[in-house]
């Protein structure tokens, strides 16, 4: 399965539903990894370096943060 990690502003009742119909689900919210105020450059760098996926529905800013990565050439996570 999957690592996720859950951005903050991720619908938690979909989480929730997820979690209830997957109990295996590999899922850390930000709130569980005591990152529930940080910014979104800070959420894809920790979610990278733990080489979990990030899932939001922050379609405002997050792109951005992503390019931004990308162009600076940033790795997606340890292994690639």
């Amino acid at each position: 399965m999957l690592p996720l990690f859950i951005d903050q502003n991720f619908n938690q009742i979909i989480l929730r539903g997820l979690r209830s119909r997957i109990p295996a689900l590999d899922a850390i919210t930000a709130h569980e990894a005591e990152l529930s105020e940080a910014s979104d450059p800070e959420l894809l760098a920790w979610a990278a370096g733990n080489g979990r996926i990030i899932v939001t529905h922050d379609h405002h800013t997050m792109p951005d943060h992503v390019a931004d990565r990308i162009a600076a050439g940033e790795r997606e996570s340890p292994a690639s």
